[in-house]
């Protein structure tokens, strides 16, 4: 059967009755303030962690709230270099002074193909400078989508010496681009992390859709990644999520929440239920947040209530959010916009409310998405097999952030 469109997709399910009344889901009592209540063995490294990572490209100067996360029994923090221009990793060396044995920090560095060893040092030791620590647990190559950048001798002669100083203690990569897969072989064939952070949520399983009607043909987006997370514990390798929200628009469905279930706790139940995921990581930006995403924590199951609001989100929200890996319509652009990056960064303008580090994203790309204004022959019309109105998108992307 030829994969359906979105559109035939939501006609369909709203005629079948998706989403309609939420029974409340399981959570924490409500006098029971939410704690981390799972902890995972980081495969080799023997990282024992909160199933709940806190996220912090946003994190700029709030150091009560990372106080308030560690009250509540998270004890893994992500940063990178670039997070708020450093202010991510100063933010989290002031407020974990004083409990550095006691938790796991991991950090991030971008390795690119004409990087050297006295690069990544230089980098390294700024995030130990801003981190106010000796050592970093897990330090990631970041945001790799070229194989190119893992085959860098540099970087293996790098994390080999950096690992003798004990500057580092285990080290990694991180990916969500559209060729994930390729690389992930690679770092695995050749023994090159000790963990991985990859997007994984939700919208890349076409079995979520196949829950409610069986019938229906959906594109799988990383097709490859069910069986290289189960690679990775094949090799003893931790595995953390990414990208759970599948663009954390979260507003548009507190009208259909309960109490003790949330959008954000269907999709990360979801997440944790996966049998070679060990936690996730999510950007959190209140306290209020931290209380929500915690009541997720131990997650064995989804339930239909937790299906139902993740369908509801895909009707709200399928038409503007790009799939992570998918790249079907990259090469239909004969002016090479980098139609998904772009659409990622828009993501981060209006879906997360995160304007700043969306502009500063979209500066990264170069022109972006120029050649949308005024473009006049609309090439990606039809080219996204999941409906989204490519040109007009990329084009207000352009507008608001160039």
């Amino acid at each position: 059967m030829a994969s359906l469109d979105r559109r035939e997709f939501l006609r369909r399910s709203a005629a079948a009755g998706f989403a309609l009344s939420l029974p409340a889901l399981s959570g924490a009592g409500a006098d029971e303030p939410p704690r981390v209540r799972r902890r995972a063995v980081l495969g080799r490294t023997g990282l024992s962690i909160s199933d709940i990572g806190f996220g912090s490209s946003r994190l700029a100067g709030d150091e009560a709230l990372v106080r308030h996360a560690l009250e509540r029994g998270i004890d893994y923090f992500d940063t990178a270099e670039s997070y708020a221009d450093g202010a991510s990793e100063e933010t989290l060396g002031r407020a974990l002074r004083g409990v550095r044995d006691k938790v796991t920090i991991a950090s991030k560095v971008s390795c690119e193909t004409s990087y050297r060893v006295a690069d990544l040092f230089r980098a390294l030791d700024g995030s130990l400078r801003r981190l106010q620590t000796d050592r970093i647990d897990i330090y990631f190559n970041h945001a790799v989508n070229d194989v190119a950048r893992l085959r860098n001798p540099e970087w293996t002669e790098f994390t080999a010496r950096a690992k003798k100083q004990g500057k580092i203690r285990f080290t990694g990569m991180s990916g969500h681009g559209g060729r994930l897969c390729e690389c992930l072989d690679y770092a695995f064939d050749h023994d090159l992390v000790d963990v991985v952070l990859v997007g994984h949520n939700y919208g890349q399983d076409p079995a979520f859709y196949q829950r409610f009607t069986a019938s229906l043909d959906f594109i799988a987006m990383q097709r490859d990644l069910p069986r290289l997370l189960a690679k990775a514990k094949q090799k003893n390798v931790g595995v953390i999520a990414m990208k759970t929200l599948r663009g954390a628009r979260l507003n548009d469905l507190r009208a259909y929440e309960r109490a003790v279930g949330t959008f954000a706790q269907a999709a990360f139940r979801w997440v944790l239920s996966r049998p070679h995921v060990d936690g996730l990581i999510v950007s959190m930006t209140s306290q209020e947040q931290v209380d929500e995403y915690l009541v997720a924590s131990g997650a064995a199951r989804v339930t239909r209530g937790d299906l139902l609001l993740l369908a509801r989100y895909e009707q709200r929200n399928g038409a503007t959010q790009c799939r992570y890996g998918c790249g079907a319509c990259l090469s239909s652009c004969p002016e090479d916009v980098p139609i998904d990056a772009v659409l990622r960064t828009r993501m981060y303008a209006e879906d997360y409310g995160a304007p700043e580090l969306a502009r500063a994203e979209y500066a990264a790309l170069g022109s972006g998405a120029e050649a949308c204004i005024g473009c006049s022959h609309r090439a990606c019309t039809g080219a996204c097999p999941h409906g989204i109105d490519i040109s007009s998108l990329t084009a207000h992307a352009h507008r608001i952030l160039a």
